[in-house]
């Protein structure tokens, strides 16, 4: 019995019928390369969509595109600035005045009274707001919690 298995023939595929199925697909998902801020907010957006869906299943049919996003995701991090070593409360102090934002400037992640709570000591950060910051700066959630 011959199970010797033939290398199928390798060839490029047609640009146009790649350009045809890549536009919608683009257009779906919104980010491919992350080159800015706005496209990491969307890269963590379609990364944590697909890790609810896929989970732990590493053959899942989006497991690919999950691990191609989180490489991009992964790349932005790690030429963005350099957080200081500390506890969450310091981090956000940096970030804040890196981008010269006041707590009020916060609202679209917790209430400013929140924010200062944070900042005194009186709060820890919920999982929640560190998602939201998380969001807001392009940073890992991780720092803040």
């Amino acid at each position: 019995m011959n199970t010797k298995v033939r290398p199928t023939r390798l060839t490029a595929a047609d640009p146009q019928a790649l350009l045809r199925a890549w536009l919608p697909f683009r257009q779906l998902i919104g980010v491919m390369s992350v080159r800015s801020d706005e496209d990491y907010r969307l890269a963590r957006a379609n990364i944590d969509a697909l890790v609810d869906e896929i989970g732990e299943d590493e053959s899942h049919p989006l497991a690919e595109l999950l691990d191609l996003l989180a490489t991009q995701a992964e790349a932005w991090e790690a030429s963005g600035p350099q957080l200081p070593r500390g506890g969450p409360r310091e981090v956000l102090r940096f970030l804040m005045a890196q981008h010269g934002l006041r707590q009020e400037d916060l609202g679209d992640c917790a209430p400013q009274s929140r924010i200062s709570e944070i900042l005194n000591g009186r709060r820890a950060i919920s999982k929640n707001v560190a998602k939201a910051l998380s969001r807001r700066f392009a940073v890992p959630a991780e720092v803040f919690i």
